[in-house]
Parts: structure tokens; C-alpha cells; sequence
């Protein structure tokens, strides 16, 4: 009798190890698309709507970096349609160029893990200018005219300024509850 009763509690305990693991491994995701939505409610901050494709490019670039298998391609694409549909930008714009942050990052990821912050910093830095200059590129090729860049400076110097404070929560996330090898 004692090992029908050890059965229910083994298979909820199996349950519970699942759920956690999968809760811990869809963080990243989550916490990039949750906070894009609350980015996009309308606070009236000056600027606010530079923050959002900021706030994505940091997102692909860190969980690219540091936990890659966290945040597979569709997520990202998914999450760049809905920075499409929060900011009015052509539908697959930063669906297209958050896969090409992604994939700039996984090929720089053997080089840039054990390189110190200030130098992953500058990297994420070139690399969403890059971004932001594609973005710049794309809309003013759709438009037949070259827009004025200062919206696109802007959000390259947001995204600059708000890595180092989402990167130490990231960090800190990454080595705590959200630790994948924890679950």
C-alpha cells in the first residue's frame, strides 16, 4: 500500500520540476514581451517610444549572449511584430532586425562571454547602432526619401544608456530564480 501512495507524490513532484523548468526557461521571452507591452502604455514619458526598440534590441542581445537556447528565433520574430504593431513601423521591420541582432550576437558569442562589461557594453552598442541605422535605412527606402535620423539617434542612445541597468537585472535574473540549471 505504501508505494501506491508514493506514486501520486512522485508524479506531482515531476510536475512541479516540469513547470519550473519551463517557467525558468521561457523568462527571457516573457519578460521581453511583458515589458514591451508595458513600455507601450501611454505614461506620456518624453521619449518613451525610443525606449521600446531599445528596450528589445537590450533583451535579443543579453539573452542571445548569455542564455541563447532561452530565446529561440521565433520569439524574437514574434516579439519584433509587436514592436511592429506598438510603434507603427512596416509590418516585419524589427521582426527582420531583431533576427539580425540575434544572429550578429550568436556569431559574436564565443568572443564576447568572457570579455568584461564595459567591452559587451560598447559591442551591444555598435551593434544596435547598426540596427537603428538599418531601421533608418528601411523606412526611408519605403517612404522614397530620406528621412531625418534624429528619431533613430535617439533610439540608439536610449538603447546605449538602458543596457547597463537592464544587464545587471538580466544578471542577477540569470543567476537566480530565472537559472535555467536550477529547475
Amino acid at each position: 500500500m505504501s508505494g501506491a501512495r508514493r506514486a501520486p507524490l512522485r508524479r506531482s513532484v515531476n510536475v512541479w520540476r516540469r513547470l519550473d523548468a519551463i517557467s525558468r526557461h521561457a523568462w527571457p521571452g516573457m519578460v521581453m514581451f511583458l515589458g514591451l507591452l508595458v513600455i507601450g502604455l501611454p505614461f506620456g514619458v518624453p521619449g518613451q517610444a525610443a525606449l521600446r526598440p531599445a528596450y528589445a534590441m537590450a533583451c535579443v542581445f543579453f539573452w542571445s549572449l548569455y542564455r541563447p537556447a532561452s530565446l529561440p528565433a521565433p520569439v524574437v520574430a514574434g516579439t519584433g511584430l509587436l514592436l511592429d504593431l506598438l510603434g507603427m513601423s512596416p509590418m516585419g521591420m524589427w521582426a527582420v532586425l531583431l533576427l539580425v541582432l540575434q544572429g550578429s550576437t550568436l556569431a559574436a558569442r564565443r568572443r564576447l562571454i568572457p570579455q568584461s562589461f564595459l567591452l559587451t557594453w560598447l559591442v551591444f552598442t555598435a551593434f544596435a547602432a547598426g540596427a537603428t541605422a538599418l531601421a533608418w535605412l528601411l523606412q526611408s527606402l519605403l517612404e522614397l526619401n530620406l528621412l531625418p535620423p534624429g528619431p533613430e539617434a535617439v533610439v540608439c542612445l536610449a538603447a546605449a544608456g538602458l543596457y547597463p541597468a537592464l544587464a545587471a537585472f538580466f544578471i542577477r535574473a540569470h543567476r537566480g530564480a530565472a537559472a535555467a540549471e536550477l529547475a
